[in-house]
């Protein structure tokens, strides 16, 4: 595979000062401390190897004992930073993670008796959020904007229990031979309320459902235009696409039905004589009701837009706000 110098420059530069560790989850917003509800590695090295143990959650490191308390619909943060605990040293201005590290963003979820506790192996794992290349901007991209922090939400009728998510960072930079592609991992233990019923769809496998050779993991991202733009292609990340909830057979939006009756009445009279020469006199009264509904958009928290959505696009409450490439939720 033919790459130009700035891409075997790149690769090159891969000391540790350029990896990355998720380290913090946030909730609606609130950050739940250093390494709180995480199963964290402990140095930031990145796993290479799809068919290592270490694709699940990374290497051995940080377990938490807690689990985070959720609801569905909630708004769940992550942060990478260099190090554990911030930046590498005093002089690292590329923090949180090296901005040639181009690349998506994607979450998992699988359900599981205890987060705490439960193996990270023979899970089934179901795809919630991914952000790839969108308009010639990267996952990655996206999280260095947000000084290291990236957002998705939780489906809306996810099912209550425990659940691990996991969250990983794929830099491509390096892509372009086997085992170049640099995976960045840890993974969330979290608790859901609620009442809802959906518990994922197309499961998936980890490690089994990656390859070495998959095109979204074995790829020169700098193209034939010599920029980590995929040279102006579409990227497919690998493990297939975000999986749609379904509730009761619909999809997880609420919409509001408006209904508007309109009333006409109309009196006619009639005079009769009769022989006699009495007078009688006949009302009738018709009333027509006419009833009409309209359907307005998706209800609070739920989806609104995104790539693929087919449907509402506008809000019966809130405001449709756009979280990724693939997501939009009325907030």
């Amino acid at each position: 595979m033919k790459f130009t110098a700035t891409v075997a420059a790149v690769g090159l530069v891969a000391s540790a000062n350029a990896h990355a560790i998720i380290q913090r989850v946030s909730v609606n917003g609130a950050d739940k401390g250093l390494l709180v509800g995480l199963r964290a590695p402990n140095n930031n090295n990145p796993v290479g190897d799809v068919s290592s143990q270490d694709i699940i959650c990374q290497q051995s490191g940080s377990t938490s004992s807690t689990v985070i308390p959720v609801a569905p619909g909630d708004k769940l943060g992550f942060l990478w930073q260099h190090i554990i605990g911030g930046p590498q040293g005093s002089g690292d201005a590329d923090n949180p993670i090296a901005s040639s590290h181009k690349g998506p963003i994607q979450v998992y979820l699988a359900k599981v008796d205890n987060a705490a506790t439960s193996a990270k192996t023979g899970l089934k794992w179901f795809k919630i959020a991914s952000e790839g290349l969108n308009g010639g901007k990267w996952g990655v991209d996206t999280m260095i904007q947000g000084g290291g922090w990236w957002y998705t939400n939780l489906p809306n009728c996810l099912a209550p229990g425990d659940y691990l998510a996991r969250v990983e960072t794929i830099a491509l930079h390096s892509a372009y031979t086997s085992q170049g592609c640099q995976f960045y991992i840890s993974c969330a233990q979290f608790r859901v309320s609620g009442s809802g019923t959906w518990t994922g769809s197309n499961y998936l496998s980890f490690p089994g459902s990656y390859s070495q050779s998959d095109p979204g993991i074995l790829i020169n991202i700098y193209g034939s235009s010599g920029g980590p733009d995929n040279g102006g292609k579409a990227y497919v990340a690998p493990g297939g696409a975000v999986q749609t909830p379904v509730c009761g057979g619909t999809n997880p939006t609420t919409t509001t039905t408006t209904t508007t009756t309109t009333t006409r009445t109309t009196t006619t009279s009639s005079r009769t004589t009769t022989p006699g020469g009495t007078t009688r006199t006949t009302t009738t009264t018709t009333t027509r009701t006419t009833t009409g509904g309209s359907t307005g958009g998706a209800g609070l928290y739920g989806q609104c837009g995104g790539s693929g959505w087919t449907g509402p696009t506008s809000c019966s409450q809130g405001t449709c706000t756009v979280l990724n490439a693939y997501y939009s939720q009325c907030l």
